[in-house]
């Protein structure tokens, strides 16, 4: 099954047959219900990142809870839906960006399920299970992250839309909730960033240490920092949002049509090897 995680603005998605699933998980709960519905004929799930009231700031949101709760529904595949900012010239407002790889300059996020000895006792016989309850140090290889088959699928979904986008570019996740400073802009430019956002790590890392498919559908709200010239407001993220709202449910029912279930990616073996 495929979840869809809807960011700043995109709070609920149309399913038919929808059902609301409240989920309780060893991490905490999710932070909102999940919906499980069908579009396009398939089964999907939808899950609000920030809460359906937008309750939870970046660096508060839930996230080991909400990964772990779509495992246990059944998900194998996330695409999340995030705003980010610009830090590539070449990226315009407005732009989508499919983004192939991060930087992670977050401060104090819980981003791991395996912490050894300290790990939370979890029920469930598959790995990611198992390998918590043996208490097992794991080191997850993330030179792929983001599934190579999703965002082949998502840039042929853009080509034929003819929609604005960039098929890559390197998101860069700072803690927030503040915007960035000129010279963390600046000093992330030289890094290679491309794109910045909040809330994109740790959720690649959680994804992939689940075995599960991963890919980010990025908005450029605005430019970054420094950039734009002018002040950042959150108006203009939510505005932006918005205004993408109908173009991002034609690329999702798309996307769902075209994805194959057959899986040509190697996603599902990212913990091959990778325990201690």
């Amino acid at each position: 099954m495929l979840a869809i995680i809807g960011g700043s603005g995109l709070y609920k998605l149309d399913l038919q047959d929808r059902q609301e699933v409240e989920k309780s998980t060893p991490f905490g709960k999710p932070s909102s219900p999940i919906l499980v519905g069908k579009l396009k004929g398939k089964k999907v799930a939808f899950l609000a990142r920030h809460g359906l009231n937008h309750e939870y700031p970046p660096s508060f949101v839930p996230y080991r809870a909400n990964l772990w709760a779509l495992k246990e529904l059944g998900v194998s595949r996330v695409l999340s839906i995030c705003a980010v900012g610009a830090i590539n010239q070449r990226f315009g407002v407005g732009d989508f960006v499919l983004v192939d790889d991060f930087l992670d300059f977050t401060k104090k996020r819980e981003d791991s399920f395996y912490q050894g000895i300290h790990s939370l006792e979890v029920e469930g016989e598959d790995k990611p299970s198992m390998l918590l309850r043996q208490r097992k140090v794991v080191h997850v290889d993330m030179s792929q992250a983001y599934c190579p088959q999703m965002r082949g699928t998502l840039i042929e979904v853009f080509d034929e839309l003819k929609l604005s986008y960039h098929p890559s570019g390197v998101y860069v996740c700072t803690e927030g909730p503040r915007f960035e400073s000129p010279a963390e802009i600046r000093a992330i430019k030289i890094l290679g960033g491309d794109v910045v956002g909040m809330t994109g790590y740790p959720e690649v890392a959680l994804a992939r240490e689940l075995g599960m498919c991963y890919a980010s559908l990025c908005v450029v709200a605005n430019p970054a920092a420094g950039i734009a010239g002018y002040r950042l407001t959150s108006d203009e993220v939510i505005s932006m949002m918005k205004g993408k709202e109908e173009e991002i449910k034609e690329i999702l029912k798309l996307f769902i049509e075209r994805l194959e279930e057959h899986k040509t990616c190697n996603c599902e073996r990212a913990l091959e090897g990778a325990e201690v």
